[in-house]
């Protein structure tokens, strides 16, 4: 028992996606143990822990909870964040291995402590043994949660069910999607109501865990109340074998509906931000000091002592890793694999600090668009970027900047013809993206004037100031090497920056931050705006346009934005300001790609609000699909001088399709098949 103690705790203790812990079989070890002293419950909570569905480092949205760090990636499920050279990287409409089966054991593990725990009350003081129950409400919560943004509605299994049982006590249909965000929001009220305000032990949550969670999920509940009307003939339906509304609200409760979830989202929020308990990262910021700012925000990923951090799941080596940087480093520091995190183009439009064409694109020419006028001549490729919003840089790995005490030497071409340089195509948008550098005449036909390479292997060289130079540098990107900066840029954010730092499978031990204070401040602001759009007033009495801009202005001065936003009002305008600074705070956290789904833009007829903003959708998307784009530096021999490119992925291009019926994952068929209760999707 006490090595099973050990591993158990150590498993807590570093909030483990590890599922080998050593747990002897059902028999071996009885309530008696587990639930009469905090040893045995320490074993408990580990187990349910470890099956916890945490998106974080070792989650791909390709494949589901598989809890391994293979190829481990951020924002490449056509979220526009980034690309990724492998068929992981696709829209987020399925998972590989679905959230279904594995849902059910762990909520047997919370409603068996619900139902139990009660035995051996007097064993614990009243308030151990509240926090004991409140966490097992916790986790049914968020396991609920986890199924209802990908099903709807789902089993309300709130009971153990003893096997062998028949048929009616074994089978269990699935509830209406608003039955099944009422009991996620009972759930979480219970914990709350029970939890202690801070968490008894290391890897244990809290009240204030399970409130910032509720409001992440009445979130998500009150957006698809509301948006699924957006979309065309309304996103709903009822169940063939049992009739209920499994998907979707009803045409006269979907209001009703919205506005419950919205103003309980909003009234968890703003507990969390009147407690003072929690704060920004601000530990190295600095007002009008950009390169402190930036710092601050490297800095706020990796301190454990921030507290900005509300819910994180630690890492040990070398017991307790991932392999994010293994995966996702510059390819300048290649170990196993590498460049699996490749910010786009349109990522970077979101942010500030860049000239623009008149539709709101990066000026990289002195014409009115990309296709007129000469390429802009920069000394140094960071030129380009010494405006830019110090968050970004943060997140983001520019062309030339200094990583791990490397210049990161990023370069598509060398062009050796004369200047000024006009644009190399006549024909940038999506329909032409097929054709790239490798295509063009310059690159092929003499006199050759455009140097490319294929592979990092295979790099050709051009004679420039008495030296050879490649045409590519280390880290490409290369026309027919997807291993490489293919979008002209690389993720910075969670990547270890410590120079000594060797990368490697299984070797990375840096925190994943699962929910911090700036997600708060964002539900908050997001959840008062759509209130308001309803019709709705603050559910706590505070002035919720104050709260809100305040929440939104905070974040905007820390991440080194200098512009303030007006009050913001119960308006599309107000509702796009937050969902743009949503898209720029939370990248790469796992958060835009369920935000996208709960906001209902990824289907083409919506797509124009994809970006948390209005953006003429033509310029990434088509009626067969959507692209991103990459920034391509390239040198000019006969200047000296860098200048860029926007164009659609040069290497492994990727186009990305969504239907309505993506909203909802796709019941596993199987369950459905055997089952005489269990509904498919009415649109499936």
């Amino acid at each position: 028992m006490k090595k099973i103690l050990i591993i158990s705790l150590l498993g807590l203790l570093c909030f483990t996606a590890c599922v080998d812990l050593d747990v002897p079989p059902k028999g071996l070890v009885t309530d008696e143990d587990l639930l009469t002293n905090d040893a045995g419950m320490d074993i408990y909570m580990a187990r349910m822990y470890s099956k916890m569905p945490f998106e974080e480092f070792k989650y791909m949205g390709e494949w589901g909870f598989r809890f391994n760090s293979w190829l481990g990636a951020m924002g490449i499920e056509a979220t526009g964040e980034a690309l990724n050279r492998d068929g992981i990287c696709k829209t987020f409409n399925g998972e590989a291995d679905a959230y279904w089966g594995m849902a059910f054991e762990q909520l047997r593990l919370a409603n068996y402590l619900i139902e139990n725990l009660p035995t051996y009350r007097s064993n614990f003081a009243e308030e151990t043994y509240n926090h004991y129950m409140g966490e097992a409400y916790y986790v049914r919560a968020f396991t609920f949660t986890a199924m209802a943004k990908r099903f709807g509605g789902v089993p309300l299994v709130t009971k153990v069910i003893q096997y062998p049982a028949d048929k009616s006590t074994l089978e269990v249909p699935r509830s209406s999607e608003e039955d099944t965000w009422n009991r996620i929001l009972d759930d979480y009220d219970q914990a709350i109501g029970l939890m202690l305000p801070a968490s008894p032990k290391s890897g244990y949550s809290n009240k204030y865990v399970a409130l910032a969670f509720k409001a992440e999920a009445m979130l998500y509940a009150g957006s698809v109340a509301r948006y699924n009307e957006t979309v065309s003939q309304r996103l709903t339906g009822l169940g063939k074998k049992t009739g209920v509304r499994v998907m979707g609200f009803a045409e006269d409760r979907w209001q009703a509906a919205a506005k419950k979830y919205f103003e309980e989202a909003y009234k968890a929020a703003n507990a969390i931000i009147t407690d003072g308990k929690y704060e920004l990262y601000k530990n190295k910021w600095e007002a009008n000091n950009k390169e402190a700012q930036y710092q601050n925000m490297v800095d706020m990923f990796t301190d454990k002592n921030s507290k900005e951090n509300i819910y994180v799941r630690e890492y040990m080596y070398p017991t307790l890793t991932h392999g994010y940087d293994a995966y996702s480093q510059p390819l300048q520091f290649r170990t196993a694999l590498s460049s699996g995190t490749c910010p786009t183009l349109d990522f970077l439009e979101l942010f500030e600090g860049f000239d623009r064409y008149p539709n709101g694109t990066v000026k990289v020419t002195t014409g009115s668009s990309n296709t007129q006028g000469e390429y802009i001549m920069y000394d140094k490729p960071m030129d380009f970027f010494k405006n830019a919003e110090p968050r970004l840089r943060a997140y983001v790995i520019f062309p030339s900047d200094m990583f791990k005490g490397q210049e990161i030497e990023i370069r598509a071409g060398v062009y050796t013809g004369s200047t000024p340089v006009k644009p190399f195509f006549d024909d940038y948008s999506y329909s032409s993206a097929e054709r790239t550098y490798s295509h063009l005449n310059i690159a092929n036909n003499a006199p050759k004037t455009l140097y490319l390479s294929s592979t990092l292997e295979g790099q050709v060289t051009v004679k420039y100031d008495g030296k050879e130079i490649t045409a590519a540098g280390k880290n490409g990107p290369f026309y027919s090497q997807g291993e490489c900066a293919m979008t002209g840029m690389y993720g910075r954010k969670w990547l270890n920056s410590d120079p000594s730092f060797i990368s490697g499978e299984g070797k990375s031990e840096q925190p994943f931050i699962l929910i911090r204070y700036a997600d708060v401040l964002l539900t908050a602001a997001e959840a008062a705006v759509e209130l308001g759009r309803l019709g709705g007033t603050s559910p706590d009495g505070s002035n919720m346009y104050d709260v809100a801009t305040k929440a939104i202005n905070d974040i905007r001065e820390r991440a080194g934005v200098t512009e303030k936003v007006a009050t913001l009002k119960a308006d599309e305008a107000s509702r796009n300001i937050v969902r743009k600074e949503r898209r720029k705070e939370l990248a790469f956290e796992h958060k835009t790609k369920w935000d996208l789904r709960r906001w209902r833009v990824q289907h083409y007829e919506n797509r124009s609000d994809f970006w948390g903003e209005k953006r003429d959708k033509s310029i990434f998307s088509g009626l067969d699909g959507y692209r991103f784009r990459g920034l391509y530096p390239f040198f000019s021999t006969q200047t000296g001088k860098y200048f860029f490119d926007a164009r659609f992925q040069m290497v492994a291009l990727k186009t990305f399709n969504y239907t309505p019926r993506d909203y909802y994952f796709e019941i596993p068929t199987a369950e459905v098949t055997k089952s005489p209760v269990i509904d498919q999707q009415p649109n499936r």
